[in-house]
């Protein structure tokens, strides 16, 4: 498991400000091949091959493999499962939450990209959220329960930072007018949620009870982490799990 940080792997990334330095998207404008050297020192780094997805905050789930790298590469999901050595699901962030599964034995992990309209399973997905599709790919794929898998949470935008309104509130079926432990009022409309609570909950919900991270808040460490939130214009960090080929 790894999760990048803005100044990279090692002094001397690339990518200029705003972007600076260590950025692995290549959707925000910043130039393609600063984007390309980093993703090639990634993969070195992790000795297996990073996957990436198109994450347009759905509940898809691809399953990696060696021999689907290639045509998995851009394909629209905002989760990754893999049971193979060498292929690495990874999940960009800048203010989402990155969920990292492991199952029993290194048998299978997964990476899930959690925004709160794909944790909530907002619109076309009827409550299916990521963390639901995502855990039962990772259990089919590895024949396990959910009480056997291990979940990280990763840096997201903080329970002090994330200002929504009752769209937010309404999507995770809770009622504005009613107290809840994850949404803190601010005013009349609006509120402070927290994210990786949320995910946590979820998790807990559909079986999972090892459940370690979500502490990181990417606003409030500006050196530490590209936040969208907070800079608009800026790079993308990534979280990523791979089975080892010892």
């Amino acid at each position: 498991m790894l999760m990048t940080a803005r100044d990279g792997l090692h002094p001397g990334t690339a990518s200029q400000p705003p972007w600076d330095a260590f950025n692995l998207g290549n959707h925000v404008d910043d130039n393609l091949a600063d984007v390309q050297r980093h993703r090639e020192e990634l993969a070195a780094a992790l000795q297996a091959q990073p996957v990436w997805l198109q994450q347009v905050h759905g509940n898809r789930v691809v399953r990696l493999s060696g021999e689907t790298l290639s045509a998995m590469a851009e394909t629209q999901a905002d989760g990754a499962i893999t049971t193979e050595p060498g292929v690495a699901c990874a999940i960009m962030v800048a203010d989402c939450l990155p969920i990292l599964l492991a199952a029993p034995e290194g048998r299978g992990v997964a990476a899930l990209h959690a925004g709160w309209r794909g944790l909530a399973g907002a619109g076309d997905m009827n409550g299916v959220g990521i963390a639901h599709t995502g855990v039962a790919a990772l259990c089919e794929a590895v024949s396990c329960d959910p009480t056997d898998l291990r979940a990280w949470l990763g840096p997201c935008i903080g329970p002090t930072a994330f200002q929504v309104g009752s769209d937010v509130l309404s999507g995770f079926g809770v009622d504005p007018a009613q107290s809840h432990p994850r949404f803190i009022p601010q005013s009349a409309d609006r509120w402070l949620a927290n994210l990786a609570g949320l995910a946590a909950d979820h998790l807990q919900t559909l079986g999972i009870q090892r459940i370690e991270g979500g502490q990181w808040c990417t606003v409030s460490e500006p050196s530490r982490f590209f936040s969208f939130r907070r800079d608009r214009v800026t790079g993308r960090q990534a979280a990523c799990i791979w089975l080892s080929g010892l």
